[in-house]
């Protein structure tokens, strides 16, 4: 718990660290953080286009699809942005890292804070309108937030995973950004785990995208009560909590045995 703990130890640098990363992400930008908003609805308006309109597929047939969509997108987002940043994190602060001993992890936990920023505004834009549209969510949708946590804590561990690991070896960028593309498509964004043409018969496959992915239960866990208007289902948000604690242990491990060579080989 130390790696993380030096978040309150530190807490006066990572705030000038989050500071300086969220500055640099929206320098010179008009709409600054709206930026974050913008990105998942031209998505959104993409993929109902294409699903609805060119290919009038089966994944269109859901009510309110675009209120679907936005929730997926929201999360899918943060994630993949935090994500690819962070992986690069330690090396786009060599200097600093080289001249100054502290602790390192505050690095990539910083750029996941920049980009925190961006869902908080995104997931508050989602409950007022998910609870403007879809009335069925107004006693649920509260409980996305904690659920949100949890996802970003699952984000954090990964970050300082490939963040540290990106250090030793440069490759890991690049299979990070190879691997998001293929994730997308296998984390229930686009589509609903139980609207998925030819279930019944490949019901193993689905299985496979529900739990071998840790951001499908993630996804429907968040999507239960900011959508359908219900609790997410508990093994959904039971997986949630175990990927989250150990998607940080691992962080924590992998960071704890590279911390000592990270300003020699950035």
């Amino acid at each position: 718990m130390t790696t993380y703990t030096a978040l309150v130890e530190y807490r006066e640098l990572f705030a000038n660290l989050f500071r300086r990363d969220l500055q640099a992400k929206y320098r010179g930008s008009a709409l600054g953080v709206l930026w974050t908003v913008a990105n998942p609805v031209l998505l959104m308006g993409v993929y109902l286009l294409v699903f609805s309109v060119v290919l009038n597929s089966q994944f269109a047939h859901v009510d309110h699809f675009p209120l679907f969509l936005l929730v997926g997108l929201a999360a899918w987002t943060f994630f993949a942005a935090a994500l690819q940043s962070s992986t690069r994190s330690m090396l786009d602060n060599a200097n600093l890292i080289r001249k100054t001993r502290f602790p390192r992890q505050l690095v990539p936990l910083s750029v996941v804070g920049a980009h925190l920023v961006g869902f908080a505004v995104m997931l508050a834009g989602v409950l007022v309108l998910d609870a403007a549209v879809l009335p069925r969510v107004r006693a649920t949708e509260l409980l996305a937030i904690p659920l949100a946590l949890l996802l970003v804590a699952f984000v954090a561990g990964l970050a300082l995973v490939v963040a540290s690991l990106n250090v030793l070896f440069r490759d890991i960028e690049f299979v990070v950004a190879s691997a998001l593309v293929p994730w997308f498509f296998l984390t229930p964004i686009i589509y609903s785990l139980s609207n998925v043409p030819g279930a019944t018969a490949h019901a193993h496959v689905v299985a496979a995208i529900h739990w071998a992915n840790p951001l499908s239960p993630a996804v429907e866990a968040i999507r239960a009560p900011l959508f359908r208007g219900e609790l997410p289902f508990w093994g959904d948000a039971l997986y949630l909590v175990v990927a989250a604690a150990a998607a940080l242990a691992l962080g924590a491990f992998v960071f704890r045995r590279v911390d000592d060579v990270i300003a020699v080989e950035v």
